[in-house]
């Protein structure tokens, strides 16, 4: 098994789907993430703006009035990734010491941030979205779930290096939740080796997602099993970063994984 890296979420909103409103404050945040780092994190994935289904999109100024305390905050003592479809936000957010750009939008919402990615070298996280997060989860529909993600991650990697993002700079995401009923997310995962053909490092992010809700019936609190469970295999099939808000949980059954798994 991949021993993939730990992207811990720290959300700085009133409304994102999970943890809304916890982290709102500045300390409050920045001491989250901290605390994710002592539990194994490697990388912390701080957004501003919710992308959960049918979310209101925020401003920039706003944005960045959320995010940019707690990255420079953090940026001393953690390897920092920015959420944001927006160049302007992304650009304030390495200012402050991110180094990742995670855009959930592929470039699709404000290709400058190929170009800003490109200038700094930092790494670029590029994100299959059906719609937006208004929309997305108006009957979402595929010819075939795992080879439509995958062609649509392959062209816009190009879009991406075109932009001057280095290839070996660029990560990407088939994005569980985003766009997808459950079916197509458990096609995705199931079939998740297939994506490996791209060549890049593949994050995957089914933290307390409802399509774990959908098979067990789960509220979004008691998910912590189901998004191990995912996690792991998703792990097994060479998934190398995890983004999850458990991370302690998700680096012990990382490690147990990894132990039952080892060549004797």
């Amino acid at each position: 098994m991949a021993n993939p890296k730990l992207m811990g979420v720290v959300n700085v909103t009133p409304d994102s789907f999970s943890d809304g409103g916890r982290y709102l404050d500045p300390a409050a945040a920045i001491g989250h993430g901290l605390e994710l780092l002592e539990q194994g994190a490697e990388i912390l994935d701080v957004g501003g703006e919710s992308t959960r289904p049918g979310a209101e999109e925020v401003g920039a100024g706003e944005e960045m009035r959320r995010v940019l305390p707690v990255i420079e905050g953090l940026a001393g003592e953690a390897t920092v990734s920015i959420d944001t479809s927006k160049a302007q936000v992304a650009r304030a957010a390495l200012d402050a010491g991110a180094s990742i750009v995670n855009d959930v939008t592929a470039l699709r919402h404000d290709p400058e941030i190929g170009v800003l990615c490109g200038e700094r070298g930092a790494t670029l996280v590029l994100m299959h979205m059906q719609g937006d997060p208004r929309t997305m989860q108006e009957d979402p529909r595929y010819d075939d779930v795992v080879e439509d993600v995958k062609a649509f991650l392959a062209e816009r990697m190009e879009v991406a290096v075109a932009t001057g993002v280095a290839e070996q700079r660029i990560w990407l995401d088939p994005g569980i939740g985003f766009g997808k009923d459950l079916d197509h997310n458990l096609e995705l995962l199931r079939r998740l080796g297939e994506l490996r053909a791209l060549g890049r490092p593949l994050v995957i992010g089914t933290s307390r997602k409802s399509f774990i809700g959908k098979i067990d019936g789960s509220p979004v609190e008691e998910r912590l099993g189901g998004t191990i469970a995912s996690s792991i295999l998703a792990a097994a099939e060479g998934a190398g970063v995890l983004r999850v808000h458990d991370v302690a949980e998700a680096a012990q059954a990382v490690k147990v994984a990894n132990a039952i798994l080892a060549p004797a």
